[in-house]
C-alpha cells in the first residue's frame, strides 16, 4: 500500500517513523545562529552591533522551544518505532548525528553564560555528560564496525568529536579547567586524524553524494571552535594577551577552509534540498564567533568587518534554510523514506 492510499493515522505513523535524527541539525543551526547574533550584539550594549542584543534573546527562546519540540517528536518515534531508531544508529552516516543533542546543550550553555550562570552550568553539565557518553559509544562503534567503508566517510564524521572541543568554552568560566583540557585534547586530536582520512577519501575515491555535499561546510567548524576553546583555556581573552601562535594557526586554517568552500558554492547551489542543507548553518555560526573573538583580542577593524560580513551571510542563509524547509514540509517532501 502506498502513502497516498493510507489512512491519515497510517500516514502520520509513517512520517513519524521517518523523522530522522538529522532534524537536530536544524536545532543546532538555530542555536549557533542565536549565539552568533548574541556575541555580535554583545552584552550590556558593548558589542560590535548592540542593536542585536534584544533579537538575540528572542532567538535563544525560539531555539529552546524548537529543541523541546524536536526532542519530543523524536522521543515519540523512539517509543513507537524503536527499530527505526536502531536502524539509524547502525547507519554509517546517521550514527554520527546522534551527538547533535549534546552539542545543542553545550551551545546553549555558552549562550547562557551572560544570562544565568546557574542555568548555564546545568546545561553544560548535561551536554558534557552526553558528549562523553556519545564519544565513548560512537568511537567504539567506529573501532569495531563490520560494515563501514571509506566511501561512507564525510565531514559529518567530525560531529561526534566537535562537541568535545565546545566543552571548554563554557567549562572554563565554570571553573572546570582540567575537565575542559581533557575534552579539548580528545576533540582536537581526533579532528586532526579524521581530517586526514576525509581528505584521503575525497582525493582518491568517488565524489561525496549530493545529499551529503553540505557537510563540506563542517570542514572549517572544528578549527574555528578549537580557536575559541583554546583562547579560553590559555587565558588569551582574560589576560588581553592577544592570540598566540597556536591560536593563529587554528583561526587562519579555519579562514582558509571557509574561503575554499565559498569557491564551491556554485556546485552546492545546484543540489536538491535535503535536511543536510542545515549543515551549512552551525559551521558558519562557529566561524562568525571565532572572528568576533579574534576582533576582541586584536582590536583590528578588519576582523570587525569580517565578523559583520559573516553574520550577514549567516542571516541570509538561515532565512533561506527556514523558507525551503517550510516549503518541503508543506509539500510533504521530508519525513520520507531515504
Amino acid at each position: 500500500m502506498n502513502a497516498k492510499a493510507m489512512s491519515p493515522a497510517g500516514e502520520s505513523s509513517l512520517r513519524l517513523r521517518n523523522f530522522h535524527i538529522t532534524f537536530f541539525a536544524i536545532v543546532l543551526g538555530m542555536a549557533g545562529f542565536s549565539l552568533a547574533v548574541q556575541k555580535v550584539g554583545g552584552h550590556d550594549g558593548k558589542g560590535i552591533f548592540p542593536v542585536l542584543e534584544v533579537p538575540a534573546t528572542m532567538l535563544v527562546y525560539c531555539t529552546i522551544g524548537l529543541f523541546i519540540l524536536v526532542s519530543l517528536v523524536y522521543l515519540a518515534k523512539a517509543v513507537k518505532h524503536p527499530d527505526a531508531v536502531s536502524k539509524e544508529f547502525n547507519h554509517p552516516v546517521k550514527v554520527n548525528f546522534f551527538p547533535l543533542i549534546a552539542k545543542v546543550f553545550l551551545v546553549l550553555s555558552v549562550a547562557y553564560l551572560d544570562r544565568d550562570m546557574q542555568v548555564s552550568l546545568y546545561l553544560w553539565s548535561i551536554g558534557t555528560t552526553l558528549q562523553f557518553v556519545a564519544s565513548i559509544v560512537i568511537i567504539s562503534v567506529w573501532i569495531r564496525h563490520t560494515h563501514f567503508k571509506i566511501e561512507h566517510m564525510t565531514p559529518g564524521w567530525f560531529i561526534p568529536i566537535v562537541g568535545s572541543i565546545i566543552v571548554p568554552i563554557a567549562g572554563v568560566p565554570h571553573g572546570f579547567i582540567e575537565v575542559s583540557w581533557f575534552f579539548f585534547s580528545v576533540g582536537i586530536v581526533f579532528w586532526m586524524a579524521l581530517f586526514t582520512i576525509v581528505l584521503y577519501r575525497m582525493m582518491f575515491y568517488s565524489p561525496i553524494p549530493d545529499r551529503l555535499l553540505p557537510t563540506l561546510f563542517i570542514l572549517f567548524a572544528p578549527p574555528a571552535i578549537g580557536f575559541i576553546a583554546y583562547a579560553k583555556l590559555a587565558g588569551l581573552m582574560a589576560h588581553g594577551a592577544g592570540p598566540d601562535a597556536f591560536a593563529r594557526i587554528l583561526y587562519y586554517f579555519s579562514l582558509f577552509m571557509f574561503i575554499l568552500i565559498l569557491f564551491k558554492v556554485q556546485i552546492l547551489a545546484k543540489i536538491n534540498f535535503y535536511l543536510s542543507w542545515w549543515a551549512y548553518s552551525f559551521p558558519l555560526a562557529a566561524k562568525t564567533l571565532a572572528t568576533v573573538v579574534m576582533f576582541h583580542m586584536t582590536a583590528d577593524v578588519l576582523f570587525k568587518n569580517l565578523a559583520l560580513f559573516e553574520l550577514g551571510l549567516l542571516m541570509v542563509l538561515i532565512l533561506i534554510l527556514v523558507a525551503v524547509t517550510l516549503k518541503a514540509i508543506i509539500k510533504a517532501e521530508i519525513c520520507v523514506e531515504d
